[in-house]
């Protein structure tokens, strides 16, 4: 069938995208479902720095690809092989699929599955190859997932339902931003009462991983980010303190767990040097593949500091998605306090000008109005 996408022609286009326009809104051919696969109609896909990353150029990918990782929307059709999804369904998509089989499957969470690795490195689906075509030559896919279209085949692995009554934003964003942000917090840093825990870097995933250590009553919660309107926020959410890098560092300020979500060295750097004697610095941000950071060894020996790698918030989707949905339901999880604006997909390269300059946390493109 013909669908509407953004497809990225070129990585590394100079910024504002608005007038370089590296994603074009076109019609291209998708596939029917085949065997273990789902067709869904797409409602909501969040505009996320992983997205930006490809766009500048820090995460090089197969391209032209059609762009997006954060979305949820509704089942149109199943392949042979699926029989716990029907057509009407509510889903919100993964962007690690899981094959369950490799070893790095049985880690309950804690490394990536090495097929699902593997295919999204290619721009493929778990099931090999791409089912993504425009005259005649094939587009690769994002994540598995390829979220900024008005509809998307994915791997049934890729896509976790969420039942009625949840609106398809707020399930866009439990998909990448609270399961990566969320996940570090209770798969990783996993507070104890009466603990502290820091957030350095505040954008969508930072944010998230704030309300999901706001949710435990018995934590004192810090954000930092050098960026005031964000630090703001923060406060709005509920952080007991708010500070920029330079200020909790004059402070003193130190956690006992804190969560590094910016995806830059000098965050990283600066979430090791908060982190308190006996505790654990958690890294979710994806800087480039060159960065380097700098840190004193004898600082993590003397002080019995640990520094723990989350991709994906160390999370098993089909577990933790669930977790937190339940979390929104009862009133815990206030994600929709997330959402700073909604874009219609023929306006993804502005949306992609906003996140550059910092002024929104997650953008919700809405790719049918």
């Amino acid at each position: 069938m013909l669908i509407t996408g953004a497809v990225l022609e070129t990585s590394g286009a100079p910024a504002p995208y608005r007038s370089s326009r590296p994603l074009t809104v076109c019609q291209v051919h998708l596939d029917a479902p085949g065997p273990h696969e789902v067709m869904i109609r797409i409602e909501a896909a969040g505009i996320c720095h992983s997205d930006l990353s490809v766009v500048n150029g820090d995460r090089p990918r197969p391209l032209p690809m059609l762009l997006g990782h954060e979305a949820a929307g509704v089942v149109e059709e199943v392949g042979e092989g699926v029989t716990d999804l029907r057509p009407g369904d509510a889903v919100v998509a993964s962007f690690l699929p899981r094959c369950g089989e490799c070893a790095e499957c049985r880690t309950d969470g804690r490394v990536p599955c090495s097929r699902g690795s593997a295919s999204n490195a290619a721009g493929e689906l778990l099931g090999g190859g791409r089912r993504l075509r425009r005259e005649q030559a094939e587009i690769a896919h994002h994540l598995g997932v390829s979220g900024f279209a008005t509809h998307a085949v994915l791997h049934r692995s890729s896509l976790v339902p969420v039942g009625d009554g949840v609106p398809h934003d707020v399930a866009a964003l439990m998909g990448c931003a609270v399961l990566t942000g969320g996940g570090a917090v209770v798969n990783a840093a996993r507070p104890k009462a009466g603990s502290r825990l820091v957030v350095v870097g505040l954008g969508g995933v930072g944010m998230a991983a704030l309300l999901v250590a706001l949710a435990h009553d018995d934590v004192e919660v810090i954000g930092v980010d050098a960026n005031p309107a964000k630090l703001r926020i923060a406060a709005d959410l509920g952080a007991h303190a708010v500070h920029t890098p330079d200020d909790a560092s004059a402070a003193g300020i130190t956690g006992d767990a804190v969560v590094e979500a910016a995806g830059s060295a000098r965050a990283f750097e600066t979430a090791v040097a908060l982190t308190g004697p006996g505790g654990t610095t958690v890294t979710v941000g994806l800087p480039r593949a060159d960065a380097r950071a700098s840190i004193a060894p004898l600082d993590l020996v003397a002080g019995a500091r640990s520094i723990v790698g989350s991709y994906l918030g160390s999370a098993v989707p089909a577990r933790d998605i669930p977790r937190f949905v339940e979390m929104w339901r009862v009133g815990r999880l206030p994600v929709e306090r997330l959402i700073s604006g909604r874009v219609p997909l023929s306006r993804v390269n502005e949306g992609m000008d906003d996140l550059t300059a910092g002024t929104a946390l997650r953008q919700i493109i809405t790719p049918h109005t």
